[in-house]
């Protein structure tokens, strides 16, 4: 299933890790802490989320996890529209409140732990320490409230209120909603596999009551955003005729914004897969709609420059996916250019900042200005607290264009001013990937780079679990490609040696140590 969420769309659009000098984030709490008037439980080991649970239980109230990253940029999104709001801390009290940095000390093996992945994820469990259900990030902040209002008042665990609605069982109204905002691009398979969940949210739409009109339009159009390669939905003109009504319904596209901005191209090829005059109606009128959501100044920064990334994703739609250089609108261009130069220069808080302008560098790359991308990205690294970020943002850029040793430059340059060991990770990673593809001859520079990505997972208690061990196996897979010829024989086995040192010391949990002394196994056949 393809990614359908603002935040994952978000996430995507801008990525293909000690940090610089901090400029400071005005009004926010220290960095590390997602807000100062919310009172955080940082926790980075089981015992300190064990005794966040036993808090909880003991005052019976549900706990509220937050996973998250300081570079992510829909985690800093979260940080300017959503955590910074009074009702939130005034809503904090119901509930214990904790967060896992991805960067701290064994975070990883939380995440784990808890089943999360993908940065930001919010996970709601009641007093027990059951899951009640998973927070979009990608809504608008008075929604996800509303959301959260409606979890914390009683609500059930959604794995047993799915369950229900596919048995045919009567829901309320409550946990129909639950189900229509519930996070299935953080879900990680908790409820379905992958592959299941278009036909589910087909299912869930055809069955929701007809009265909640709200619920069962969401429903469809999520079940439109993720429907792909004849799973899911079956498209006729009763959901065309649907759609065209919630674009054409100002309240109602304000309504399901997140799905409208995050998923029209998907939406359009999935309702009119064929070029012609449906297609070209369905898509004027996204771009009514989009126009009128870019222009709504009830809506953040980043969700604004949504619709607009939106209205360049369709305008792409008969264009080759990958194409760097794509011939847009004159119009659309220019309204890209000031949308984005009004953002940087109008914006002042240090998270929105980071949310914004690393989306500005994509959508500006995506309508094929290439050359205002990186110089909005290469003014904004010295008021970045993240500016690695960037660099890679910049590294991709370059290697999109062809330009090969400029995108290693800034690869390396990001991976080297990067910080947390589960980001040096994950650039390390991503810097090596790209010396592999671009620069296969320079075996020295591979090997050491790959030697340094095993060195720092030695010090790392969490490099074996998570985010950081999707990391590592994709640096062993990348050596096993780079050697398939066995010319790198000499050089596996010397990394092989490295690793058969580390491995011993690795915790033998979760098969953790088996995950090491597999990393570089297929690789090592090459070398027999």
């Amino acid at each position: 299933m393809k990614p359908t969420s603002a935040s994952a769309r978000w996430a995507l659009a801008c990525m293909t890790a000690a940090v610089l000098s901090f400029t400071g984030l005005p009004g926010h709490a220290a960095p590390g802490l997602p807000s100062k008037n919310v009172a955080w439980v940082a926790a980075a080991v089981d015992a300190d989320v064990d005794r966040a649970f036993k808090q909880a239980k003991a005052q019976n109230k549900p706990v509220l996890l937050y996973w998250g990253a300081t570079w992510c940029p829909p985690c800093n999104q979260l940080k300017a529209t959503l955590f910074n709001r009074q009702d939130f801390a005034t809503l904090s009290r119901s509930f214990v409140a904790v967060h896992v940095d991805g960067d701290r000390p064994s975070a990883q093996k939380l995440g784990t732990r808890f089943k999360v992945s993908g940065y930001p994820t919010m996970v709601l469990f009641n007093p027990q320490g059951q899951e009640i259900t998973r927070l979009p990030g990608e809504v608008d902040a008075p929604q996800v409230m509303a959301v959260l209002q409606g979890a914390l008042a009683g609500g059930r665990p959604v794995k047993a209120v799915l369950a229900d609605a596919l048995a045919g069982k009567p829901l309320a109204a409550n946990d129909w909603r639950m189900l229509a905002f519930y996070s299935w691009g953080t879900d990680e398979q908790q409820l379905l596999p992958k592959a299941e969940v278009p036909g589910t949210l087909v299912q869930l739409a055809a069955a929701s009551p007809a009265a909640d009109v709200e619920t069962t339009t969401r429903l469809w159009l999520k079940a439109l955003a993720a429907s792909d390669d004849g799973q899911g939905v079956k498209a006729d003109d009763a959901l065309r005729d649907r759609v065209q009504r919630v674009l054409a319904d100002p309240a109602q596209s304000r309504l399901h914004m997140d799905v409208v901005t995050g998923s029209a191209d998907d939406i359009v090829r999935t309702l009119q897969p064929e070029g012609g005059a449906g297609r070209t109606a369905l898509t004027a009128s996204f771009e009514t709609a989009l126009k009128r959501l870019e222009a709504d100044s009830t809506l953040s920064r980043g969700d604004r420059m949504g619709a607009l990334y939106a209205r360049v994703l369709l305008a792409r739609l008969d264009s080759p996916k990958d194409a760097a250089q794509v011939q847009l609108p004159e119009p659309l261009l220019a309204d890209v250019r000031e949308h984005v130069a009004r953002a940087d220069r109008e914006i002042t808080d240090g998270y929105e900042r980071m949310a914004v302008i690393t989306y500005g560098g994509a959508l500006l790359a995506r309508a094929g200005l290439w050359d205002e991308s990186d110089a909005l990205l290469k003014s904004n690294l010295s008021k970045s607290h993240s500016p690695y970020y960037l660099m890679s943002q910049l590294g991709s850029n370059a290697r999109k264009l062809g330009r090969k040793e400029e995108a290693l430059k800034w690869f390396a340059q990001a991976w080297e001013k990067s910080d947390g060991p589960a980001t040096r990770l994950q650039w390390g990673s991503s810097y090596f990937t790209a010396l592999v593809d671009l620069a296969p001859q320079d075996g020295k520079r591979i090997e050491k780079t790959a030697a340094q990505l095993f060195t720092e997972a030695a010090r790392d208690s969490g490099a074996f679990q998570g985010r950081s061990v999707r990391a590592l196996k994709r640096v062993g897979s990348k050596l096993g490609d780079w050697n398939k010829d066995g010319k790198q024989d000499a050089t596996l086995r010397r990394l092989q040696t490295q690793l058969k040192a580390v491995c011993p010391r690795v915790d033998a949990a979760d098969s953790q140590r088996a995950t090491c002394e597999g990393l570089l196994k297929p690789a090592a056949k090459a070398a027999v």
